[in-house]
């Protein structure tokens, strides 16, 4: 499986391309999703995605996934962490919703 990457550098990649040549349609979707949904800038996402890593119960696929959704509430982060197994604790949850404040 390939590494996850965040949104914002799927759109600084697609449109990277085209501007070297017309996109395929899904392609083209992509971008408008990646546009519409990727608020920070590579190297801000990069920053957060790394401070994020420095928390023990957050891997890197979860980092990615909360820097792409920026989430306010706990019930956010709970989503996000739906499948992994890891129950948070309201302590975990307030520094992370504290961290991703910084970004948004």
């Amino acid at each position: 499986m390939p590494d996850p990457v965040p949104l914002a550098d799927v759109r600084k990649m697609l449109t990277e391309e085209a501007g070297r040549r017309p996109l395929p349609r899904e392609a083209l979707l992509a971008q408008q999703h990646a546009e519409l949904f990727a608020t920070l800038e590579p190297a801000e996402i990069h920053k957060l995605i790394a401070e994020l890593r420095t928390l023990p119960f957050v891997d890197a696929n979860l980092a990615i996934k909360i820097a792409d959704v920026l989430p306010q509430y706990p019930e956010e982060i709970r989503l996000l962490f739906a499948k992994e197994r890891v129950v948070l604790e309201e302590e975990q949850l307030a520094k992370l919703i504290e961290l991703v404040a910084q970004y948004r």
